[in-house]
Parts: structure tokens; C-alpha cells; sequence
């Protein structure tokens, strides 16, 4: 009996990934649901013809755009708690560079994603191929060596044996909680087709473990020993708490200790947000209570998050002067930053490790800190509630928009958006009840992720009704997975905020001091030059309606709950276009981000605004 099996490489890349699993808590799942792929001359006789021979192990699945369908993987993978995820195949030159942004939106989220991009010949015979790049200095560059600075792993297979040694890294890497991200594995169009003798066990199916690590003891008693003398401790909640599963432990830590939460991007909705010792957002979109919380804090515990420059308000947030950082996380780099007492461990356990340890030590806070909370807590509400609160019903804001999507939701639908001004104004005023119903990509804060990701949300989750918030200027960048979700049979409810192009970075050039420029959707003014001409009128709703989606308009109040009800009772994707006022716009509450203005201009708003800014920068802290 044969113990091998004689396959083209492609043949073995699809039957390996169909039987690879992930196994946490004795739950074991497989870790591909399938394969995205647009097909050219770089992969359509390799890739394509193994997924065609192969359909019924690894399935597939056709996008509108490479970036597109990257996105959609990750947004799957974050669905699911890193715990599964797609493959991703397009053919040579631009097919491939389309994923580069999504590569880079995966690493920065520490999210899994399998790339594998088509490559131009390995024996060289033929070249120049089409496509290909003539890089003068070294024959063995492509294209895919762009992927080199956004991947956790890159490999370029040049004979057919060598995925024996690369497939199995890239799995070690994509299911490492703290070292996953994109992997790409540039595959030669010819070494695609060609056969070798693959030993048969390598096709066996292969369980990856994902265990929880555990504290050490020594930084579990260091730990307690911060806890037991602070007053005024603040925990900032991240993504890890989300993806470990940890929301109860972060639950009965913080009612156990007295100790208030506040939330990141990736972290909102651990908590649900009528939660006593939920304070709400931090940092530079963040709300008031969990700023002034934050302001004063004198130990930070911050659990499954990067801490990013909107976190700490790039390093502004936390001025208490004996301000203490203490950090759960799997990774070791982000466990170590802000000069943290890192615990290396995996959220859920270093929670509940910490909360039996600090309870044997008495370890509680003093009433007066937890009525300081709920004054807080009660004060933002009122803002929240305010900023909802359509004042001119036949003209919405951006917030009356948010606040009326979030009444239409249930508690376990989703709200996914990604770039631009409506991260922010959804951090301070969605209300989410359930951890998986607010689905933000701002890691990388890219544009275009909104549609793509909802699309991979809602694969992941059908149950779930999936509401896409996006600007103007982000649909136009991608949205032609509209047309995905239309082939898939699969329905999105998006809600495109229509203000007339980029408001979001208009109103922070404005604050740096200059006019409004380039920001706009507005026509070349002829006489001046300038594009300060009317707006574009975009018909967006006509634009989603020729793509195969049921198309709404809203202008008013009662405009929109009409149309999100009608949205809600549809068989298929729904577009509502909402045209909102530009002006209106949901302020800061005391905090800051760090954006430079010119050192020199001949503007007096300019200099006026550099001068607030070295102001502003003095507040800046270094902290180790």
C-alpha cells in the first residue's frame, strides 16, 4: 500500500487546508470555512482547477474585488474569535497587490488570514510574464514581496515539495493568539501545476490546540500587590476580552473588586453598556465619565488591548502622576507597553486568576469610588441621550442617525463600519448589549472595509440581522460586494450617511487651521480652480438599486424609522440612503489625538492652532 499521493502542488494546498481544525475549551472546529478567489493566468489552471476538483473538501467562494474579499475574511475570523477564518487566492500583479490593504487591515487587528497570491514563473523560461515586474537588481523579486511588511509569515514556493515545510508555519502562525495576522504564501503559476509524491499523513486531519495560558505566580502576586493599594483603579477593555470569551470574568472582576471598565474600539460591548461599572468609551473619541476616570486613575489595567494612540489619547489620557499600568494580554509586546507590569496569559484566565487572588487579600474599593462611578456613568448617559435626540426631526445629524439605527436593532444584531468620522461618534453612542453586536475595524481604520466585513459578519452569524454603517465617501471607495452578498443570497441592512464627501477630515483640517480643501464632494468651480463648486449629486440610492438591492431614501426622522422597518421585514439586502447635515457634528469630551500642525504658515488660523497644539503636546507622557 502506497503511503503517498501524487498531486499537483495546488491539488495539495486545497486538500491540506479542508482538514486542518482548531480545538479551545473541547470545542473542535474547522479552521477554514472556505476559499475567496478572482481567477487569472497566475492561479486559474493551478488553484482553480484543484478548488473545481476538489469542491466538495474546500469551498469556494467569488468576490468583486481581491481587497473585498480579504476583508470579508477577517471581519469571519473576528465573528469567530479568531478561531476560524477563509483562504484567499487571486492571480499575479494587481490581483494581488488588491490584497495588500487587507493584509495590512488583518495584521494590524491581529487577525487571521491565509493569502495566497499567484507568482510569476519559477524556472524563469518565459520571461517576462505578464504582469511581472522587472525589479533590475534581483531576478527572484515580484510583486508579492509588497506583502513582506504586512504579513506574520511570507514564503514563495519554488518547487512542489516545499509546502511540506511552509503550510505547516503557516498554521502555527495563524492560530498563535498573539502572533496571528495575515500569512501569505506567494504560489509560481508554474509550480502550481506541477506533481510530486506528497506523503499521504500529510493530508490527515490535523487538530491545532489552542490553549489558555495561565499567569505566572510571581507576576499573579505583583499584580495583587498593585491592586492593594490603589484607590482609584480603571480597567480598559480591548479586543483580547472579545476573542478570549472573557466577558463574564471581566463581569465578576469588576463587580467583585469595584473597579470601573472603560472600552476601546475592539473592546466595546464587553460589557453590556447599562452595565453599573461600565463607564463607557476612552481616549480621543472617548465620552466623559471614562475620560475623567482615566484622567485620575492611579492604577490602569488594561486587558486585551494594544493600547493605541486613540486609547491613551496619544499618551494624554492618564495624568494621575503615580499612575501604575498593569497588562493582560497574550502577547508579550503589548503586555510590555506603557512600562506595564505585564501578565503574559490568555484574558479569561488572568482575570479570574486575579480575582480570586485579589478577594483572598481583601482587596476592594472604597465606597466613595463607586458612587464617583455611577455620578459619572449617569452624567455621560444624559449627554448620550441628548446627542441621539433628533432636535430637528425633517433634518438629521450623523448622531440622530446612529441613535435611531440602534433603536431599530435588536440586542444581537450587529453594527459594522470601519473609517472616517462614524467609529467615533458610534464608540461614544451605540448602546450594545451583546459582545458580538458592535463589529468596528480601527486598527487600520480602513476605508471600504464596511461592506466587505459585513458581508463576512453575517457568513459567520446568519441569525444575526447585520446593519452597515458607512459614509458617502467610504462606499464609494467598495462596495461592489453588494453584489456578493446579492449572489450569496445573503442580506445586509446598510445605512450609507450621506454629508458630501470626507466631513470627518475636513472638520481636523479645520482644527488644525486651515479651510476646508479636498475633502468635499463638490464640482470644480470653473472661474476659481477649486473644487468649491455645489455638491455632487450622487444618487446612491439608484447606484445600489442597479446592483441588485432593495434601495430606500431617507431626509427626516420619520423618513428613516419607515424605511428600517420596511428594511428589517425585507428578503435581501437593503440600502438606505440618508442625506445628514455636515455641520452637525458630536463634539470631543476632554481629550486629545495628536495631529501636528505646520510649525510655520502664513495663515494666522494656522499659527493660532500651533500654538494650541505645543500646548496640548506639553500633556504628553512617557511612561516606563
Amino acid at each position: 500500500m502506497s503511503d503517498t499521493t501524487r498531486l499537483t502542488m495546488a491539488q495539495a494546498v486545497v486538500r491540506f487546508l479542508a482538514n486542518q481544525h482548531v480545538e479551545r475549551d473541547g470545542e473542535r472546529q474547522r479552521f477554514f470555512a472556505g476559499m475567496w478567489g478572482i481567477f487569472g493566468h497566475g492561479n486559474v489552471a493551478g488553484i482553480g482547477q484543484a478548488l473545481e476538483e476538489h469542491r466538495d473538501e474546500l469551498r469556494y467562494f467569488r468576490p468583486q474585488n481581491e481587497q473585498g474579499m480579504v476583508h470579508a475574511s477577517i471581519a469571519y475570523a473576528k465573528m469567530n474569535n479568531r478561531l476560524r477564518t477563509f483562504a484567499c487566492t487571486s492571480s499575479i500583479g494587481p490581483g494581488a497587490t488588491n490584497m495588500i490593504t487587507g493584509a495590512a487591515t488583518a495584521t494590524v487587528n491581529r487577525l487571521p488570514v491565509l493569502l495566497l497570491p499567484g507568482d510569476v514563473f519559477a524556472s524563469r523560461r518565459p520571461d517576462p510574464v505578464l504582469q511581472q515586474l522587472e525589479y533590475p537588481l534581483s531576478l527572484d523579486v515580484s510583486v508579492n514581496d509588497a506583502f513582506r511588511p504586512v504579513s506574520r509569515f511570507w514564503d514563495r514556493i519554488e518547487r512542489p515539495e516545499q509546502i511540506l515545510a511552509s503550510l505547516p508555519e503557516a498554521m502555527r502562525v495563524l492560530t498563535d493568539q498573539a502572533e496571528t495576522g495575515a500569512v501569505t504564501i506567494a504560489l509560481p503559476q508554474d509550480v502550481q501545476t506541477e506533481a510530486y509524491d506528497y506523503p499521504t499523513r500529510f493530508f490527515a486531519p490535523a487538530t491545532y490546540k489552542i490553549v489558555r495560558q495561565v499567569p505566572a505566580p510571581e507576576a499573579l502576586a505583583d499584580a495583587v500587590d498593585l491592586l492593594r493599594r490603589a484607590e482609584k483603579p480603571l480597567i480598559v477593555c480591548g479586543g483580547g476580552v472579545i476573542y478570549s470569551a472573557a466577558t463574564a470574568a471581566l463581569a465578576d472582576f469588576a463587580d467583585g473588586l469595584g473597579i470601573p471598565v472603560v472600552e476601546t474600539q475592539a473592546g466595546k460591548g464587553a460589557l453590556p453598556w447599562n452595565h453599573p461599572w461600565n463607564a463607557g468609551p476612552v481616549g480621543s473619541n472617548g465620552g466623559l465619565a471614562a475620560n475623567r476616570l482615566a484622567r485620575d486613575a492611579d492604577l490602569v489595567i488594561a486587558v486585551g488591548t494594544r493600547l493605541s494612540d486613540f486609547t491613551t489619547a496619544s499618551h494624554t489620557a492618564f495624568q494621575n502622576p503615580e499612575v501604575r499600568f498593569l497588562s493582560i494580554n497574550v502577547s508579550s509586546r503589548d503586555a510590555h507597553k506603557m512600562g506595564a507590569l505585564p501578565m503574559v496569559c490568555d484574558a479569561r484566565e488572568g482575570l479570574n486568576a486575579l480575582a480570586v487572588a485579589a478577594r483572598q487579600a481583601g482587596v476592594r474599593t472604597a465606597p466613595a469610588y463607586g458612587d464617583l462611578v455611577e455620578t459619572l456613568k449617569a452624567e455621560w448617559d444624559a449627554v448620550v441621550d441628548d446627542l441621539r435626540r433628533p432636535t430637528e426631526p425633517a433634518h438629521l445629524s450623523q448622531a440622530n442617525a446612529i441613535g435611531i439605527v440602534n433603536e431599530a436593532a435588536g440586542p444581537r444584531d450587529v453594527v459594522v463600519c470601519a473609517a472616517g468620522g462614524m467609529p467615533g461618534d458610534l464608540l461614544k453612542l451605540w448602546r450594545p448589549v451583546d459582545p458580538k453586536s458592535y463589529h468596528l475595524e480601527y486598527g487600520f481604520s480602513c476605508m471600504g472595509y464596511e461592506i466587505a466585513g459585513a458581508l463576512g459578519v453575517k457568513m459567520a452569524d446568519p441569525s444575526r440581522e447585520v446593519f452597515v454603517m458607512v459614509g458617502d465617501g467610504s462606499y464609494l471607495m467598495l462596495h461592489t460586494e453588494l453584489v456578493t452578498a446579492v449572489q450569496e443570497g445573503l442580506k445586509l441592512i446598510v445605512v450609507l450617511i450621506d454629508n458630501g464627501g470626507f466631513q470627518c477630515i475636513r472638520g481636523l483640517q479645520e482644527s488644525c487651521g486651515s479651510p476646508a480643501f479636498g475633502n468635499e464632494l463638490r464640482f470644480r468651480d470653473r472661474e476659481t480652480g477649486l473644487l468649491n463648486g455645489p455638491y455632487v449629486p450622487i444618487d446612491f440610492a439608484k447606484n445600489a438599486e442597479s446592483l441588485g438591492v432593495m434601495a430606500l431614501r431617507a431626509t427626516s426622522e420619520s423618513d428613516l424609522r419607515q424605511a428600517l422597518l420596511r428594511a428589517k421585514n425585507a428578503d435581501r439586502s437593503v440600502l438606505i440612503d440618508v442625506k445628514v447635515d455636515p455641520n452637525r457634528r458630536v463634539p470631543g469630551f476632554e481629550s486629545w489625538w495628536d495631529v501636528p500642525v505646520a510649525e510655520v504658515s502664513g495663515r494666522a488660523g494656522v499659527r493660532e492652532a500651533r500654538a494650541g497644539y505645543i500646548e496640548k503636546r506639553a500633556a504628553e507622557r512617557f511612561f516606563r
